[in-house]
This record gives C-alpha cells, sequence and structure tokens, in this order.
C-alpha cells in the first residue's frame, strides 16, 4: 500500500452527539489531513483554513468528479452540483432568483402555517420523537409549497427520501441506486405536471429550469433539468431534518438558552447562525484535484477524491474562539462556512435560515423544552446530525 495512505480514522464508526466533534478536534491537533481507507479511500481536509483555500480554487479543487464521500452518483449527472463552472452556470442562473429575500418573503407565511399545523401535535403531547413527527416532515411540505406541487406527491418524495439517507447510512449500494431512480421518477413526475400545467417561469422553479437557456443559447437539456430536480430533492429534505434535530437536542440539554431564546425572540436570528456553525449538517462534500497537490505536507494526487469537512472546519480553534460552545452574536460568526464558498455555495441557504428560524419562533413562542427521554441516535456519513430523539415540552 501507498505509505501516504494510512488508515488515520473510520468514517463508520459508531458516534453520539460529541464523539464526531472530539475526534476532528484531536485530527485538528495531530492529523488535520487525514485519510481512510473506507469507500475505496479519501482524505479529508478538517482545518478551516484548508478547507476554504479548495473552496477558493474551483479551476484545480472541481466537483464534477465526484461531489460528495462516500461517491453516490451512480444514476446519472445531477447540475449544478455535478458540474464545474462554467457549465454549472446556466443552471444557478435559473435558480437563484427563487432564493431572494423577496421570494422567502412571500414564502414565509405558508413556511409557518406549516410549522404550526406539524408542531400542534407534538405540543398537545408533550413531546415525542421529533424527527419523525416533525423534522423529516417539514422539509416536504415545504418543498411542495415551493415546487408548488400536492401534498401528496410531496409526500411522496419525503417518504423516498427517507429510504434513500437510511441506504446512505448503511453503506447499502444497491438500495441507494433503487432509490435514487424512484427519486428521478419523482422529479420526472414534477416535469410532467409542470408541461401539463404551464406556470409563469418567474413563480416556478421548474418552469424557470425549463425555459432557461445554456450557455449555447439552446434550452438546458431535459435530462439534465431533471437532474437538477433530483438533486434537489435530496440536498432539501435530509440537512434541514438532521439540523432542526440537532438544535432541539442542544436546546433540551441547555436551559438557560432555552429560556434566554424564548424571553427574547430578537436573538433567534443569531441564534440560527450560531447553530449553523455550530451544527453544520455537511461533513462529506468532495473535490478531485487536476493536478497533484500538498495540504499540511501530504502529497493528495490527482484523482484522488478529497472530503471538506466543514463539520469541523466551523469548529476550528484557530478561527473561532471557544469552537464548541454557543456562543450567540459571536463577533466573526460571518466567517462560517455551513452552506459553503464560491461558485458552489448553497442556492438555498435563505430558505434554511428562514426554516429554521421559524420553528425556533412557533415552537419557543408556545413551550418550554423540558428535556430529553431516551437515546439520541446520530447519522453517519456524509451528513452530520439527529437522526432519532424524544424531546419532552412543556406548554407554556
Amino acid at each position: 500500500m501507498d505509505p501516504r495512505l494510512t488508515e488515520d480514522f473510520d468514517p463508520l464508526a459508531a458516534e453520539d452527539f460529541t464523539s464526531a466533534h472530539a475526534l476532528y478536534r484531536e485530527l485538528r491537533g495531530h492529523c488535520p489531513v487525514a485519510h481512510s481507507n473506507e469507500w475505496n479511500g479519501f482524505w479529508a481536509l478538517l482545518r478551516y483554513r484548508d478547507v476554504v483555500s479548495a473552496l477558493r480554487q474551483p479551476d484545480t479543487f472541481i466537483t464534477s468528479v465526484q461531489n460528495v464521500v462516500p461517491k453516490v452518483a451512480f444514476t446519472g449527472r445531477r447540475p449544478p452540483l455535478h458540474f464545474d463552472p462554467p457549465e454549472h452556470t446556466p443552471y444557478r442562473r435559473a435558480l437563484n432568483p427563487f432564493f431572494t429575500e423577496r421570494k422567502m418573503q412571500s414564502l414565509e407565511p405558508a413556511v409557518r402555517a406549516i410549522t404550526i399545523q406539524l408542531l400542534d401535535p407534538l405540543i398537545e403531547a408533550g413531546g415525542g420523537e421529533v424527527c419523525s413527527e416533525f423534522t423529516r416532515k417539514l422539509p416536504g411540505h415545504v418543498f411542495a409549497e415551493f415546487f408548488h406541487l400536492s401534498p401528496e406527491l410531496a409526500m411522496s418524495i419525503k417518504e423516498t427520501t427517507v429510504i434513500y439517507n437510511r441506504a446512505l447510512q448503511e453503506a447499502d449500494d444497491n438500495l441507494v441506486k433503487e432509490t435514487s431512480l424512484r427519486l428521478y421518477e419523482l422529479a420526472r413526475l414534477i416535469i410532467e405536471m409542470r408541461k401539463a400545467e404551464p406556470w409563469d417561469p418567474a413563480e416556478d422553479p421548474t418552469s424557470a429550469l425549463l425555459e432557461a437557456r445554456g450557455n449555447d443559447g439552446e434550452l438546458l437539456p431535459e435530462n439534465l433539468v431533471l437532474g437538477t430536480i433530483r438533486q434537489m430533492i435530496v440536498v432539501g429534505m435530509i440537512a434541514p431534518s438532521v439540523m432542526i434535530g440537532c438544535i432541539l437536542v442542544h436546546l433540551a440539554q441547555h436551559p438557560e438558552i432555552e429560556r434566554q431564546l424564548r424571553e427574547e425572540p430578537d436573538l433567534i436570528p443569531a441564534a440560527v447562525e450560531e447553530y449553523l456553525r455550530l451544527f453544520t449538517p455537511y461533513r462529506g462534500f468532495a473535490r478531485t484535484a487536476k493536478h497533484d497537490v500538498e495540504f499540511g505536507g501530504r502529497a493528495i494526487h490527482k484523482d484522488e477524491p478529497i472530503a471538506l469537512v466543514y463539520a469541523s472546519a466551523n469548529r476550528d480553534e484557530q478561527v473561532f474562539e471557544n469552537p464548541d460552545g454557543f456562543v450567540l452574536n459571536r463577533p466573526n460568526i460571518d466567517k462560517h462556512i455551513a452552506f459553503g464558498l464560491g461558485p458552489h455555495r448553497c442556492a438555498g441557504a435563505p430558505l434554511a435560515r428562514m426554516m429554521l428560524r421559524v420553528t425556533l419562533e412557533e415552537l419557543l413562542g408556545r413551550v418550554k423544552v423540558t428535556g430529553l427521554a431516551g437515546e439520541v441516535v446520530m447519522t453517519r456519513w456524509p451528513e452530520w446530525g439527529v437522526l432519532s430523539a424524544s424531546v419532552l415540552l412543556e406548554r407554556l
């Protein structure tokens, strides 16, 4: 074996709510450019400066070869994440107008109504398993509103993404492929529905993609529009779910923070930013170097997959003081990279922020989060976050 390719950590090791970050803290200290032999081998950049360096060099560190560790793109290319600039640019150009402040203001009343509807049974019951009862349902309903879908189609998408994520967690490649193809079928239904019931492309993202032009002036290929919608389904469903789960567990464990945010709701937007830094749900977004590179004295060869571990970078003690603590109005909070940087920075960041803020406003406005009941179950790569947790709620 190549002596560079040591087994520095096991990404499949069982984890609890704090163990992954304890490992990353240790690795940043003595092995910040780490290697794992899992999934045919990959590198992991754990320091903030290294992750940011790769993100700021999109011409060298490309996403079109492998966009996530482990590699799960078995069933087709999905723009914009699977493409490099300038090929990815027309897809982002079509989608970006749907994530403006004006669009979020227009969407917020529906998101708030959905949030209240889903929280009511949990509040009435005095709590429960928040992931199955709330966090995994919310993105599906919001996705339906964003894409103007029927609730039934949105829930079919949600149920399929749950199976897809479980397949990723269990490294079941056959089930990953099977559910990925099912997600393509659902994305195809969205396109067919929009063709049958056209919308103003300024108001509907599917219509905008179907009418968008590529760099050659031609309509975007329909198979790649299909891939774009398929990509948005997964990114939009999984990350918010595990992220909200983390926030609720943290509030249950820190009554002083829960009380402060409940009594001073104006602090909630600042809390959302700190939670994004503290509980960043991504640790597997990948890049591939177009030529041999070096990080931290370790040689990474051309075409070797590199995981950019945002979840570690956002707790780098060289950048963030008291990195494992929750600090409201952190002076350099704008440095966090929960949504990435550069041309592939998450287009949906405004929607994610709004969903997190509205959830906290509606929850803390009506209940106290008083504790946990039972074990907290965590995801594995490529996400980091809460897969299952029972939270106790007390009506105000």
